[in-house]
């Protein structure tokens, strides 16, 4: 069952082209975190003192988007009941003296109009995940945008020029990240044509982890989605992948075999990984150095750390 909570939420280009749902696909086991995501979701493991997932709620909140939907599993109640009031620990804080503490818990129930959840009862692939949250959606809604929690998309923005992207042209539009060609292979990659913008790219087709001398191009799926409606009537109509998974990168292939219109937005930011330690361990350390509380004194710790 869905659960919801209001609040406030901001202005912006996702309002003005009338969008206003994020998708947040939450219903992975975190296996790379294990023993840790025994109880904790991954979702909520916190970049120096914020959760992966208030991040990627930050962006669509910034964008305009109005409900979050979290695609979540059969014991993941706590990632959307982070986005939940806590009026009994916000008191307490405050008996204390710690109202800075007070503004921190309170962002994430402030971000959004509506939090809800929609349940994935088995892992059935990205494209089956976002098929669960169409129930969630109002009628006159003509498009949804999805973030993947795994990554971090830096500076925050690129949702913006996406929306913009569809007012110009249509259809669906995803985020695309220019790779070095000797590192392609490890991405899923766009074969794309220009527009009049050098950073919105046309795309005829897709393949998956390419041979570097193969690739269509070096332009990279990321995972940041503006999807049209059409594609939950695609995602039933698809065939189930490798290990019965439903992809939403077929779902989008079958979209443009059809002649729906599909482009990519070149983000020329930075992008972090949370899905695998390795990786969060990198935006943890990046975030940590931008702290001003804990900045300085950890820039000076990897110094003598990496002297030694």
């Amino acid at each position: 069952m869905a659960q919801s909570t209001a609040v406030t939420s901001g202005h912006g280009a996702a309002q003005a082209a009338g969008i206003r749902t994020a998708i947040v696909p939450a219903a992975g086991l975190g296996t790379r975190f294990l023993p840790t995501t025994k109880s904790v979701p991954k979702e909520l493991l916190p970049v120096v003192d914020t959760p992966g997932i208030e991040h990627v709620a930050t962006e669509a909140a910034e964008a305009g988007f109005e409900r979050l939907v979290i695609v979540t599993s059969p014991g993941k109640e706590a990632v959307a009941q982070y986005f939940q009031s806590q009026p009994e620990l916000e008191e307490e804080l405050r008996s204390r003296g710690k109202e800075k503490l007070v503004e921190k818990i309170r962002r994430a129930p402030g971000l959004m109009a509506k939090v809800e959840t929609a349940i994935q009862d088995k892992a059935l692939g990205l494209g089956h995940a976002i098929g669960c949250a169409e129930p969630n959606l109002d009628d006159d809604e003509k498009a949804v945008a999805v973030l993947l929690p795994d990554d971090l998309v830096l500076p925050r923005g690129v949702l913006g020029r996406m929306l913009n992207a569809r007012a110009k042209h249509g259809g669906t539009v995803l985020c695309a990240f220019d790779i070095p060609r000797d590192q392609i292979s490890a991405y899923g990659v766009f074969d794309v044509e220009d527009t009049d913008d050098p950073d919105v790219k046309k795309v005829n087709g897709m393949v998956e982890k390419p041979p570097a001398d193969e690739a269509p191009s070096t332009f990279a799926a990321a995972g940041r989605y503006l999807l049209d409606r059409a594609v939950f009537d695609a995602i039933k109509r698809i065939e189930p992948g490798a290990g019965g998974e439903l992809q939403v990168t077929d779902a989008i292939a079958l979209m443009i075999s059809e002649g729906h219109p599909v482009h990519v937005v070149v983000h020329r930011g930075g992008r972090h990984d949370l899905g695998n330690p390795g990786g969060f361990l990198r935006a943890a350390v990046d975030f940590a150095l931008s702290d001003p509380e804990y900045g300085p004194d950890l820039r000076e710790w990897l110094r003598g750390r990496i002297e030694e």
